[in-house]
């Protein structure tokens, strides 16, 4: 799954979801991912469809994207890194008592590091990110 082919990504999360629809053992990573798709409905029924592609003017969110921004989020709090994030989830947590538009809210601060990192061909500005979460508590 950890790897830059978008294809390879997308195919992956296709076959975790359709493992699960025909009720077969999911791996522990193919589990994590399931219970992402689960929450997101509006994607169950368009994460077969590999070869859309999905641009902000179009007005649509890429679902490949946003589950794989909620699959790298959970990592980072399991993990907390960037060091502190696992504490302001837990704050926001408190603040909005709903983990699903916790994970939301901070994954746009993922998504702006990302474009910000590939926009100016910069590494990604993990002291700028965690000072935006922050701010959010």
């Amino acid at each position: 799954m950890f790897t830059a082919d978008r294809s390879e990504q997308r195919k992956y999360l296709a076959h975790a979801w359709g493992k699960h629809n025909s009720n077969q053992t999911l791996d522990p990573l193919e589990l994590q991912l399931v219970k992402i798709i689960e929450k997101h409905p509006e994607y169950q029924n368009i994460i077969n469809d590999l070869d859309t592609e999905y641009f902000p003017e179009q007005g649509r969110t890429n679902p490949f994207l946003h589950i794989n921004l909620h699959l790298t989020l959970q990592d980072q709090i399991s993990l907390n890194q960037p060091k502190g994030i696992k504490q302001i989830y837990s704050n926001l947590l408190k603040k909005y008592n709903d983990a699903h538009q916790v994970e939301h809210i901070m994954m746009e601060h993922i998504a702006e590091m990302i474009f910000n990192s590939q926009k100016y061909n910069k590494p990604m500005d993990l002291g700028y990110y965690l000072r935006s979460l922050k701010e959010l508590n």
